[in-house]
C-alpha cells in the first residue's frame, strides 16, 4: 500500500515560497493497492494534480468524501477522470437526514456555481452513502464512521495485507471533554485510529488559537498528539494545515511538540508529494 498527499491545508494557501514545502492545496489524498487499486480520498484543490498522474489503463476508481464542506470537494470539477468515458468512477460520502448525496453534490456541481452538471460528466458515475458499514475495494478493507466535525463528517479507515491507515482530517474529539482525552470508547473516531500504521489527522491549531476556536470542528497540536497516544498508532501524519501557517511557523509548531510532548510514536508533518509505503 502506498499513500501520497496531494493537498494538505484547510483551506487554499496563497501559493510562494513561503508555503513551497508543505504546499498550499486542500485536502487530498491517494492510496494505491498491490493490485493497482487506486483510492482518493477527499477531492480538494490537490486532486487537480493527482488526475493526470493516475494509470491511463484504470477501469474503475473509488473517490471516498468525508465530508460536503467546499475545501473538501473543490477540486472535483476539475477532475480530470470524471470526463474519461467509460471509466467506473464510485464516490463516496457521507449520509444525510435531509438530502441525498447526489442532491448535495449538485448543489455545486451545476449552474451557476459550476458549469458542466455532475450527470453530463462522461465517466460512469455511482454514488455510495456512508456509514453502511465495512466495505471491500479491491485489496482494501475500508470503514467508515461518524466524526466529531460540524454537518455530516466521516471519518475512514483503510486495511489491506499491506498495512493499515486512518484518514480523519476535520476532527474535533475534544469537544464537550473537561479533561481530554477520556476513555477510548467515548472518543470520537478511535475505532477508526486505533492501533494503525499511519494516522493522517486534523491539526489545525496551536494551543493557543484553539482556545478561541472551540467548536470549530478542528483540533490542536497537544489534542492530535494526545488522541494518537491514545489510538496507539505507529506514525502521525499532521495534517490540515492552517492556510496562516507557513513553512517557517509549521517547522516551529510541530518541531517544539515533539520536543516538548515526546511521542512513543513517528510524527511527519503532511506535506504535498510525500509517500508512505506500508508492508
Amino acid at each position: 500500500m502506498r499513500v501520497r498527499l496531494w493537498g494538505t491545508r484547510g483551506s487554499v494557501a496563497a501559493p510562494g515560497p513561503d508555503t513551497a514545502r508543505y504546499g498550499g492545496n486542500t485536502s487530498c489524498v491517494q492510496v494505491t493497492g498491490s493490485d493497482g487499486t487506486e483510492l482518493v480520498l477527499d477531492a480538494g484543490t490537490g486532486v487537480r494534480l493527482l488526475g493526470p498522474a493516475l494509470p491511463r489503463s484504470l477501469r474503475r476508481l473509488d473517490v471516498l468524501i468525508t465530508h460536503l464542506h467546499m475545501d473538501h470537494i473543490l477540486g472535483l470539477g476539475f477532475f480530470g477522470p470524471l470526463r474519461v468515458p467509460g471509466l467506473s468512477v464510485h464516490i463516496w460520502g457521507p449520509a444525510s437526514a435531509t438530502q441525498s448525496l447526489a442532491a448535495r453534490l449538485t448543489r455545486y456541481l451545476s449552474p451557476p456555481l459550476f458549469p458542466v452538471r455532475l450527470r453530463d460528466l462522461e465517466a460512469n458515475i455511482d454514488l455510495h452513502e456512508v456509514p453502511c458499514g465495512d466495505f471491500s475495494i479491491g485489496e482494501f478493507r475500508v470503514s467508515a464512521d461518524l466524526v466529531c466535525h460540524p454537518d455530516p463528517t466521516v471519518g475512514y479507515r483503510i486495511g489491506s495485507p499491506g498495512g493499515t491507515v486512518a484518514y480523519l482530517p476535520d476532527h474535533e474529539p475534544a469537544l464537550g471533554a473537561r479533561r481530554f482525552p477520556i476513555a477510548a470508547e467515548w472518543t470520537s473516531g478511535h475505532g477508526l485510529a486505533r492501533g494503525v500504521d499511519v494516522l493522517i489527522h486534523d491539526t489545525q491549531y496551536t494551543e493557543e488559537e484553539y482556545a478561541q476556536r472551540v467548536g470549530w470542528g478542528h483540533s490542536s497540536v497537544p489534542q492530535t498528539f494526545a488522541f494518537a497516544r491514545l489510538a496507539g498508532v505507529r506514525t502521525l501524519v499532521p495534517f490540515h494545515h492552517d492556510p496562516s501557517h507557513d513553512d517557517r511557523a509549521l517547522d516551529t509548531i510541530f518541531g517544539e511538540a515533539v520536543k516538548t510532548l515526546r511521542p512513543p510514536f513517528e510524527v511527519s508533518p503532511a506535506m504535498e508529494g510525500v509517500s508512505f509505503d506500508l508492508g
